[in-house]
């Protein structure tokens, strides 16, 4: 009878060793992944980057091209810029200007303060943000909930010296073990995209990539991987600014560099710019060209991007999809072309499924009847 139960169990191990060597070869790639990512030794700052290279089926179809979305909304904060985020607070720490217990003090209307945000905590750092008080409350409360102090100022223009980025630095400059980490100007959030995000773009395509195409509003993404990418493939790769309404970056690169005075206005958040940033500045001219793309294809394609690939992404975001498709056609059949998925739809929903807000912003008739079920919110 004991001799009759070992035998069975052993039999029964062996047929689930089996099955575990079946499922791990099938998980192959998978295990790979893991064992190269192994444990955040460092916690949430190690979690940082290394996301997904995800292959848009439907306009890689259409266009003959591999056209693929770099999938930022993974990062733990949920947008690429926690990449900058912890580049420009660590950059500091080096710098002997923040220590342990210090604060950081940013003007940011989005993304940048909720990376920080998450940085900070995690590293135990006081954290003060000013942005215009044109922002959501929600986005405001979602600030405060993460440990940020927040403070809402008057709309103005750069050149006004009460520019919300302004007084961050003001702030910044009044108390002591406090630094500004001034995003815009700070080319630490350049260099995060040459160490990380150019660097995975090559390897994850395997060195094939033919063109890489992102807005720009600090002008860290854009920049970095242009700059790593050219002298990787010795020049060889494209890289094209992505510009939507309301910014003069378009015309500046289509016009040889001149900087006509910025108007309009667009749906996306946190890109488009009326300058050239000290981040952007040293690899402008390295860019093959650029692209003005409207909000009616960019809404349009934040409807595409759900129905057809099951992605719910912002407007920032699928602006560069749209980006991605005419650098596609552009090139023509064959090519790989690489886009950035900046971040997900969820902190922009009441907006970009609101019916009224798309009559607001005459935008409900860009929207394919097809796909007008998305549109669930009054």
């Amino acid at each position: 009878m004991f001799r009759t139960g070992v035998r069975r169990f052993a039999t029964t191990a062996w047929r689930a060793a089996e099955n575990l060597s079946q499922i791990e070869a099938a998980y192959k790639h998978g295990i790979e992944v893991s064992k190269a990512q192994g444990i955040a030794q460092r916690g949430l700052v190690d979690a940082i980057g290394k996301t997904p290279m995800i292959r848009l089926k439907r306009l890689s179809e259409e266009t003959g091209c591999e056209v693929l979305g770099k999938a930022e909304f993974q990062n733990p904060g949920g947008s690429v810029k926690d990449r900058a985020a912890l580049y420009v607070v660590e950059h500091a720490e080096k710098a002997g200007l923040l220590k342990p217990g210090g604060t950081v003090v940013e003007g940011t209307a989005g993304n940048t303060g909720i990376g920080l945000a998450h940085v900070c905590r995690s590293k135990g750092y006081k954290l003060v943000i000013y942005m215009p008080n044109t922002q959501s409350q929600g986005k405001i409360d979602l600030l405060r909930l993460l440990g940020a102090e927040v403070y809402p100022v008057p709309a103005v223009a750069f050149e006004n010296p009460q520019n919300y980025n302004h007084q961050a630095k003001r702030h910044a400059e009044s108390i002591d073990n406090a630094v500004w980490t001034n995003q815009f100007d700070n080319v630490a959030n350049r260099q995060a995209h040459i160490e990380t995000t150019g660097p995975e773009i090559w390897y994850q395509t395997n060195g094939k990539v033919d063109a890489f195409t992102c807005a720009t509003g600090t002008g860290g993404s854009l920049a970095g991987v242009t700059r790593y990418l050219k002298a990787k493939s010795a020049g060889r790769v494209k890289t094209f600014l992505a510009d939507p309404p309301g910014s003069v970056l378009h015309s500046y690169i289509s016009s040889g560099g001149k900087l006509t005075e910025r108007s309009g206005s667009s749906i996306t958040e946190g890109i488009g710019q009326g300058r050239v940033t000290d981040n952007l500045k040293p690899d402008i001219d390295l860019l093959d060209g650029s692209l003005h793309i409207s909000d009616e294809k960019t809404i349009e394609m934040v409807y595409r991007c759900l129905d057809e690939e099951g992605l719910y992404l912002g407007a920032s975001s699928c602006l560069n999809v749209v980006a991605a498709k005419e650098v596609a056609e552009k090139l023509g059949k064959g090519h790989t072309v690489v886009t950035l998925l900046c971040d997900g739809a969820y902190r922009y929903a009441d907006r970009l499924f609101s019916r009224k807000w798309l009559m607001e912003k005459k935008l409900l008739d860009s929207i394919p009847k097809h796909l007008e079920k998305y549109i669930v919110l009054p």
